[in-house]
């Protein structure tokens, strides 16, 4: 893990939709960059749950689940952004690599 100095802009990309404000904002920041395509992975799934959700009883059961694992993830993110890490978020770290932002 690699140490790097704060940038609270980065806390907006684990809040649903503000992940692009990050990816607008501080285009140069690397430690905000990785975090903005963290969210952005992490907004990606909760976009599919919204509509998995749209299905009777099983989609109700799976986005109950869902919503759960991605707030805990939200929480995880935004616990590596004030403690300046950079580390990928469990189960959907690798998705977020692939973005080339």
């Amino acid at each position: 893990m690699e140490e790097t100095k704060i940038n609270p802009i980065a806390i907006l990309s684990y809040i649903g939709i503000l992940c692009l404000i990050p990816l607008l904002v501080e285009k140069e920041d690397e430690f905000v960059k990785f975090h903005a395509r963290q969210g952005l992975a992490l907004f990606l799934c909760e976009v599919i749950t919204f509509f998995i959700s749209w299905f009777p009883f099983i989609g109700w059961i799976i986005s109950f689940f869902a919503w759960i694992l991605w707030f805990i993830l939200s929480i995880i993110g935004i616990i590596n952004v004030l403690t300046a890490k950079k580390a990928p978020l469990p189960i959907i770290g690798q998705l977020a690599e692939r973005f080339k932002i």
